[in-house]
């Protein structure tokens, strides 16, 4: 039997897939994806995979009337494919986690009649996923309490890296791989307090900012350790005691998972402000700190680095549960 694995666009929607497909070794997986986005970056070498098609779809939202109706002729068009595609295989589930690239495969399971399982990353639902809720046959998302998963999946790195903080000798600041410009001015401003308070600093500048933010902490006489795109994140997060950063789903359960306190600042622009609803999940249990980009307040920053965040660690420890890609697997498993 084959079970074809769909989504993505960016790298929140591929980790999943990543993450689960690691629990499916020795089944026959497929993958259909987007010629858009990181899904061939992601698994176009990937040899879990013994098939993978990318093809070629945008998505609908924020295109003018003409970019809609050739976006919804590249759905259709795509979904003829995924249909044609998925009749080469005895597919017997789909395995779906949204974004603009799952779209005509999703539509071809169930024309197929083929069951459905999507996973929601986010806090607030994505106009796809919302609009394929209806139909499918599981939803999972860690945000909800009718989920057949709770628990979200996250590789077993990051829970055995786990440790509860109760004071910061180490800081982090992730904006993700291409970076976040309001995060590296905020690392540069605080750099010399920190300095001055003992905290050292790792940076996730972002590809195209490496060399100009290396040079910045020179200048200031600091030995920050700066990168972009890296294979170690999990190691960084480890060493870590605290984190300053953007609210991806990926990125939050990861440091959640990794017990690392965190202050979570929003990427403002995100669809339906989900990074926000994310980091609010934490908030509202008192197990994280929010700020918006636009109210960012170094002084309370610098006085949340002095509380005790023992707290919130051990917190994150007894709120998140570990196997959720194993879990979502024997779902996908038994149907």
């Amino acid at each position: 039997m084959s079970i074809v694995m769909t989504g993505g666009g960016t790298g929140g929607h591929l980790a999943i897939i990543k993450a689960v497909k690691e629990q499916l070794r020795g089944e026959e997986l497929i993958y259909i994806g987007s010629t858009q986005g990181q899904d061939r970056v992601w698994f176009g070498d990937d040899e879990d995979f013994v098939s993978k098609y990318f093809l070629t779809t945008r998505g609908v939202v924020n295109q003018n009337i003409l970019g809609k109706i050739r976006s919804l002729w590249m759905l259709l068009s795509a979904t003829v494919e995924s249909i044609k595609i998925m009749n080469r295989y005895d597919v017997k589930v789909v395995f779906s986690v949204g974004g603009f690239s799952s779209a005509a495969t999703s539509f071809a399971a169930k024309i197929k009649g083929i069951p459905l399982v999507i996973h929601e990353q986010n806090a607030s639902i994505g106009s796809l996923n919302r609009l394929l809720r209806p139909y499918a046959t599981e939803f999972i998302s860690s945000y909800i309490d009718d989920s057949p998963v709770d628990a979200y999946p996250i590789k077993e790195i990051f829970f055995d890296n786990a440790r509860v903080r109760s004071s910061i000798h180490t800081i982090i600041f992730l904006g993700g791989s291409q970076g976040a410009l309001a995060i590296n001015r905020l690392a540069l401003s605080l750099a010399p307090k920190l300095k001055d308070m003992g905290i050292s600093i790792i940076h996730q500048a972002g590809e195209k900012n490496i060399d100009e933010v290396r040079d910045r902490y020179s200048d200031l006489g600091i030995d920050a350790e700066v990168f972009g795109f890296t294979t170690k994140l999990a190691e960084y997060m480890r060493d870590a005691d605290f984190a300053i950063a953007r609210a991806g789903a990926s990125t939050l359960w990861e440091l959640s998972a990794t017990a690392l306190p965190a202050l979570y600042i929003p990427y403002p622009y995100a669809a339906s402000d989900h990074q926000y609803h994310n980091a609010k999940f934490l908030v509202d249990r008192d197990l994280a700190w929010l700020m918006r980009e636009d109210s960012i307040d170094e002084e309370s920053i610098l006085s949340i680095l002095q509380d005790d965040i023992s707290s919130k660690s051990s917190g994150l420890i007894e709120m998140i549960q570990r196997d959720g890609s194993k879990k979502i697997a024997n779902l996908l498993m038994k149907l």
